[in-house]
């Protein structure tokens, strides 16, 4: 059973609370960035225990399984996409970042074949990371941007608050 594309530009929660999970970027303090991406994380690895992760609530919904995967692998891709950031580019211009195709990764990645507990372990230690990798940004350096391929242009802090209102937002998704 084929979901149906997510093609919503998102971005607009970097400049207003969401209405759905209530994630305020712009008004998280930087500190908790990190903190709220490990505890997201920690809280969808223990949704991935349930007996029914794999089951879609309906038609046009991921299962928790799918979901957890997506969210595992946006933190592997926060860590190269704010590298490419913290790279810039070397001639001068905004570094670009691929734009990434979440349903077809999760097509092509088998997400609904994947096993829960490998997957909530991967996610925990991808937030990890992630987390990690924005602690050690020096201030100076976090207002540096890449653009995203579908023109969406983001600094290293933005796309972090991004990146944390896809795991808060996707936890509000599953909570039960």
């Amino acid at each position: 059973m084929s979901i149906v594309p997510d093609v919503k530009d998102w971005t607009w929660v970097l400049e207003r609370a969401c209405p759905e999970c209530g994630f305020d970027a712009a008004h998280v303090g930087h500190e908790a960035l990190p903190e709220l991406l490990r505890e997201s994380a920690a809280r969808f690895a223990q949704v991935l225990q349930r007996p029914d992760c794999r089951i879609r609530p309906n038609a046009s919904t991921w299962s928790v399984l799918e979901y957890g995967a997506h969210m595992r692998d946006i933190c592997r891709l926060y860590h190269t996409r704010s590298a490419v950031m913290l790279a810039g580019d070397p001639d001068g211009g905004i570094p670009r970042i691929v734009n990434w195709d979440q349903d077809a990764a999760a097509i092509a990645d088998r997400y609904a074949d994947q096993d829960p507990a490998r997957v909530a372990v991967e996610l925990v230690e991808a937030a990890e990371r992630a987390a990690r990798s924005f602690e050690t940004v020096p201030p100076a350096q976090r207002g540096l941007s890449g653009v995203r391929t579908d023109g969406a242009v983001f600094t290293v802090e933005s796309f972090t608050r991004y990146v944390v209102h896809d795991l808060v937002h996707h936890v509000y998704d599953v909570r039960g």
